[in-house]
């Protein structure tokens, strides 16, 4: 965004003058308004003078008689013809104007497939400038593409390593604190002293209690059920857990068949479905949570829909920006997908990710 510093200097109204940026030379503030006019207008006002001075010859012109006449008549129709004239011009050079602000005001919207069409009415140094914001365009999708795919890659790799150190938590760690359960569930029932066995007792629930714990950790750093069983089960398992661990009602429905969802539009989904419970059960206090999937023949839909006492969506996003389930907007965009988030204080939150079952292709 341009910004542009005007330094008035207090001279009265009509003496006021302005300083460019950079040290240029100072303006009447009258004449940089003058210069500011549509080009159209600038014509149109010369070109009306112009008549009106030659209209004002020509009244004063009343007592010529015959050829004297006749060519102050036809001067005035003359210069009134090019008035006409101009004005049809200067309307058809500027036409590709707006079609580079149509192109700029679509861009500004978000439409990055916008391009300045070639025009019949340009000339050739419009049409230069056509092909030169052209070209600044694809640069700019070009450059966006691969930032996202490196972000993408980055995620990806995230992904994976969660994914390892969930299966170490699993199959290593989580094996050998069951095996140690089971060592001092023995050594307690073997032992003949009293007090022994009641501390190793208290030793083995510490110990199971330790074992519940990497076993839920290894589950929040990710899943084996979304890659054993996919999206779907592991929702299931998600409500399960919820359920199990504080007093929110969850219910999960899946509409069509999720196994048409990539495996990376079903990592980034959980994770919305996660974020959302979590916020549920933190901050919204709701007391019902409703997750419902569903699968189409393009896209695949998942809303969570809480009934808490909701917040302002846009002071919640200025206030945290990148947190929580507004830093999943950009994992979803990720996967080609969008993320709305509504709600009002006091009618809850409803969540709705949508990603596409084919990833559109990059440039």
């Amino acid at each position: 965004m341009a910004v542009t510093t005007r330094i008035a200097l207090e001279r009265g109204v009509d003496g006021a003058v302005s300083k460019e940026p950079g040290g240029g030379a100072r303006v009447p503030r009258w004449l940089r308004s003058l210069l500011g006019v549509p080009l159209l207008v600038k014509i149109v006002g010369a070109n009306a003078l112009i008549v009106l001075i030659a209209s004002a010859i020509a009244l004063g012109m009343h007592d010529l008689r015959g050829p004297e006449r006749a060519v102050a008549t036809i001067m005035v129709g003359s210069l009134v013809a090019t008035l006409v004239v101009n004005l049809g011009l200067v309307f058809v050079a500027l036409r590709p104007i707006e079609e580079l602000e149509r192109t700029a005001s679509r861009v500004w919207g978000g439409d990055l497939e916008a391009r300045v069409p070639r025009s019949l009415l340009a000339d050739r140094d419009m049409m230069r400038v056509g092909r030169t914001i052209n070209v600044l365009l694809d640069g700019l999708v070009s450059d966006r593409a691969r930032m996202r795919r490196l972000a993408s890659q980055v995620i990806n790799a995230q992904d994976e390593e969660r994914a390892r150190i969930a299966r170490e938590l699993h199959d290593s760690t989580a094996q050998t604190l069951a095996a140690l359960v089971l060592q001092l569930s023995a050594a307690a029932r073997d032992s003949r002293d009293p007090a022994l066995a009641i501390r190793l007792e208290e030793i083995k629930m510490m110990a199971s209690t330790a074992l519940e714990e990497v076993r839920t950790l290894s589950h929040t750093v990710h899943p084996r059920v979304l890659d054993d069983l996919g999206l779907a089960a592991a929702l299931e398992w998600l409500a399960r857990d919820t359920r199990e661990s504080s007093t929110l009602r969850v219910t999960v429905a899946t509409v069509g068949d999720p196994t048409a969802i990539p495996a990376a539009s079903s990592s980034v989904l959980y994770r919305v479905a996660q974020e959302a419970l979590s916020n549920a059960i933190r901050h919204a206090m709701a007391s019902a949570v409703s997750i419902v999937l569903r699968v189409g023949a393009s896209a695949a839909v998942l809303e969570v829909a809480d009934d808490g006492r909701g917040f302002d969506v846009e002071e919640a996003e200025a206030r945290r920006p990148g947190m929580g389930l507004f830093s999943m907007q950009e994992r979803v965009a990720l996967v080609d997908g969008h993320l709305d988030v509504t709600s009002t204080p006091g009618e809850g939150t409803r969540v709705v990710a949508s990603v596409p079952l084919v990833p559109q292709r990059q440039p």
